[in-house]
């Protein structure tokens, strides 16, 4: 019998209202673990434990945080191999980015310890004569914190770590399909030497645990990475709870790739693949829209194809794999589907779209690329989250620009040139909260900004110093001296 992992509330682990399954996608007759789910009482009980940890944890030293943040970090670090593996078999990234995204985990909570112990305010001189004027940055309270299956430890860790960082106390909640990663990384997290419900782990359904975190009114900021739809529906509770929730969202994209004429073919398509395809298209940084103007359009295409040919799409823990499976059943409908609605649309299946049998059984998909298609139909326009491109052909720079801008999303955009003008102008006037040049649309620092625009974002953005627009709130203290 395999042990039913628990949730983690006001510091001791504590048995759920039922069980979540956690299947190997690479092999669904491989089950990874079983794992608590809580109920509503058991959330309340957790955002309980973490708003009478808060007043405590919001005054504790900058080095108590970094003592405990940096001890996180090399735990996560020394067992990246380990916790890699783990990823990969739960969500199927191949294990190299499996490792990859452990690593940066690690590199998350490195960066928030440092943080911690660089929290400053400001001084300045009040208009009134003998006031003096102090500006400091408060935590905001109680966090809960709904994260994606696509990164499972990742995401979690760039809003887990700037919370503790700031002083506030935490509610997290996974996604269902990948809580092994999430208790990984929950347990460490309890080993570092933070007190007891400042951080708080709640495995559950979105209806039920989420709900509860939207509605509790001793929670006091949500911050979410998900769908369009359901980061609006969170919007609307937030704005509607009282009191008030701050809230944070990161959601969709259907990020454009530019490949100009005067790009380097060979980089452009490992750009294009590596953006559009890697990761199995399961990333909102996906470039799922490629822009290639006519000059270079048909050679792309030709040498395109010829890259995917050689792609590896098998087990994830598999040497040598480029893609693994697509997470689950319900996601693997939905990529056939938005293939069928391609080709009914008039676009041109020029490669791939078929289900594959492996030695196990899994959800394994080949990457598929459309042609002939045009920026009004819906696979330009909505976005499929899986191993599907799609190239539309433009005449020029300026209609490139255009289309690359012809969306309701912001979140990032890339281009393919050797031009130093047209690179210029294209970070200048796409609108998306990050551009590449000459790089694929997936693929970020950790301590730099994260975060886009239109539909794809809303609130302060994550990662890097600028986490603390969210995670603190800005107090102005007038002092007479007498």
């Amino acid at each position: 019998m395999t042990a039913i992992l628990k949730n983690f509330i006001g510091g001791e682990w504590v048995d759920g209202s039922g069980v979540t399954k956690n299947i190997n996608p690479s092999n669904t007759n491989d089950l990874v673990g079983e794992y608590a789910k809580a109920d509503k009482a058991q959330t309340e009980k957790a955002i309980a434990a973490a708003k009478a940890a808060f007043p405590a944890w919001a005054r504790s030293t900058p080095q108590e945080r970094y003592d405990a943040l940096n001890k996180v970090s090399l735990e996560i670090i020394a067992r990246k191999e380990e916790l890699g593996r783990l990823l990969a078999r739960e969500e199927g990234k191949t294990l190299p980015e499996g490792i990859g995204e452990v690593a940066r985990a690690g590199q998350i909570f490195a960066f928030f310890a440092g943080e911690a112990l660089r929290l400053t305010g400001e001084k300045g001189a009040s208009v009134r004569p003998g006031l003096d004027v102090e500006l400091t940055r408060e935590p905001v309270g109680v966090v809960g914190m709904i994260t994606p299956w696509n990164f499972p430890i990742a995401i979690p860790a760039w809003k887990i770590a700037p919370a503790l960082c700031y002083g506030n106390t935490v509610v997290f909640k996974p996604a269902e399909l990948v809580p092994g990663s999430a208790h990984a990384l929950s347990e460490i997290i309890t080993r570092s030497g933070i007190p007891a419900g400042v951080f708080n782990l709640v495995v559950g359904s979105g209806s039920v645990v989420g709900q509860t975190l939207l509605e509790h009114p001793d929670v006091a900021a949500i911050s979410f990475t998900g769908s369009v739809q359901t980061g609006r529906k969170i919007a609307q509770a937030c704005v509607l709870s009282n009191p008030m929730k701050k809230f944070q969202l990161e959601m969709g994209g259907k990020n454009p790739l530019v490949v100009l004429d005067d790009a380097d073919l060979k980089l452009a398509v490992e750009v294009a693949v590596n953006g559009a395809y890697f990761s199995t298209g399961q990333r909102c940084t996906a470039s799922s829209r490629l822009i290639v103007t006519e000059g270079i359009h048909d050679r792309f295409v030709a040498a395109m194809t010829e890259r995917l040919k050689g792609l590896t799409v098998d087990d994830a823990l598999k040497a040598g794999v480029h893609i693994g499976p697509v997470v689950d059943q319900s996601q693997l409908d939905q990529d056939l589907r938005y293939i069928k609605i391609g080709q009914d649309e008039g676009a041109k299946l020029a490669w791939g779209g078929e289900l594959l049998k492996r030695e196990t059984p899994g959800h394994y998909l080949q990457p598929a690329m459309f042609t002939e298609a045009n920026n009004n139909m819906r696979i330009a326009r909505e976005e499929i989250f899986g191993p599907v491109a799609t190239v539309i052909r433009a005449k020029n720079y300026e209609e490139a620009l255009a289309i690359s801008n012809d969306t309701e999303f912001g979140l990032a955009s890339g281009i393919c040139t050797s031009s130093l003008k047209y690179a210029s102008h294209y970070k200048r006037n796409s609108e998306s909260g990050m551009v590449m040049v000459n790089l694929p649309t997936a693929g970020v620092d950790y301590h730099v900004p994260f975060g886009g625009r239109k539909g794809s974002s809303y609130g302060a953005r994550e990662q890097g110093s600028y986490a603390r627009e969210f995670y603190t709130t800005v107090k102005t203290a007038y002092t007479y001296p007498g």
